[in-house]
């Protein structure tokens, strides 16, 4: 398989240096052992699901929206850009998808790449994506990924979605992060580890209200479990790309056996597990909301690699590096995370 990052690699050695400047790279990692063998719950799953990511998570949930739009019924894009922004270039990446003021993405050739790849049936069709919720969020103080691009996505997205579905939130002065109500966080200003702050805006009630309609009021606390899973196991396409250990989050009254909806979280570079512990898998405030509304939550793991695919920083594939059809139904990681998702639903 052609990996686009070995063909680039004086390219790839800017992205290295511009991601350690940047908000994704820790200083240290943590490392967490491999979950135990669990055996998950028999769970009633409503077929849709909705989905929401922050950065390249941003950028993995979009993918997976148009890839797989029959069974998603919303979607939610925190610090992101367009759709296949970087066309299989890790350097148009990083001229105009990244952090760049100047960030163009050439939008004409790459909705007719997507056009394309619709025809080929790689793509869901388009009158799957009509009735869908979209939620847009950027910080305006963001200086990982240049704000700007939330308008090109915002753009894109009202070619298949009616726009009164489409809400687009750019007028919060935040950082590169996933912004919450807990004050127990850090400052909303900057954009270190765990890439969740205090920001007295509480993104996940949010996201949610959109994309549901309405949403009961979070918990005070989370009363389910946090369940570690194997992901190799239920889904044979994540052995190559994806942590052996996945996440769910599984309200009491689901794991009994009431019916409840599912909605996958996808988290950010360097905003791993392997990175930064249960940090965002416990801390976004999503696992609130799901105790009160029937939701489980789903978060599927990335995992860091050096050479081959070259992904130091856990990134979810959003330029290329898993392969040419990272943003299809062909692609490996999305392949991968249907299948999760199939294996939880079906």
């Amino acid at each position: 398989m052609q990996n686009s990052v070995v063909n680039y690699p004086a390219i790839a050695g800017a992205f290295m240096h511009k991601l350690k400047l940047s908000s994704f790279t820790l200083l240290s990692a943590v490392t967490l052992p491999l979950a135990a063998q669990q055996a998950l719950p028999k769970l009633q799953l409503a077929e849709q699901i909705t989905l929401s990511g922050l950065s390249s998570g941003a950028y993995m949930a979009g993918q997976y929206h148009l890839a797989f739009a029959e069974q998603v019924s919303g979607v939610a894009m925190l610090a992101g850009g367009p759709v296949y922004c970087a066309q299989n270039s890790l350097g148009l990446a990083l001229e105009h998808c990244f952090n760049k003021a100047s960030s163009s993405p050439d939008m004409s050739a790459i909705n007719q790449y997507l056009t394309a790849q619709r025809t080929a049936g790689k793509l869901a069709p388009v009158t799957a994506l009509k009735d869908d919720k979209v939620w847009i969020f950027h910080g305006s103080k963001d200086t990982t990924v240049y704000p700007g691009l939330a308008g090109v996505l915002n753009q894109q997205y009202q070619q298949w979605v009616d726009a009164g579905n489409i809400a687009l939130i750019t007028d919060k002065a935040f950082s590169h992060t996933f912004p919450t109500d807990n004050t127990a966080l850090g400052s909303c200003d900057v954009s270190e580890t765990p890439f969740l702050a205090s920001c007295n805006y509480d993104a996940a009630g949010e996201l949610l209200k959109h994309l549901l309609g309405s949403v009961k009021t979070k918990t005070a606390t989370s009363s389910g479990q946090l369940m570690p899973f194997n992901q190799h196991q239920l889904a044979a396409a994540a052995k190559d790309t994806l942590a052996e250990t996945g996440y769910l989050y599984i309200p009491q009254s689901c794991a009994s056996g009431e019916s409840c909806r599912l909605h996958v979280s996808f988290h950010g570079c360097k905003q791993n597990a392997a990175s930064v512990g249960q940090a965002y898998v416990s801390g976004s405030g999503l696992n609130n909301y799901a105790d009160s509304n029937n939701i489980v939550v789903l978060y599927p793991q990335t995992t860091a690699s050096s050479i081959n695919p070259f992904n130091p920083n856990a990134c979810w594939d959003w330029w290329g590096y898993t392969g040419a059809d990272y943003a299809t139904k062909e692609g490996m990681q999305l392949k991968a995370i249907h299948q999760l998702v199939q294996a939880l639903t079906d």
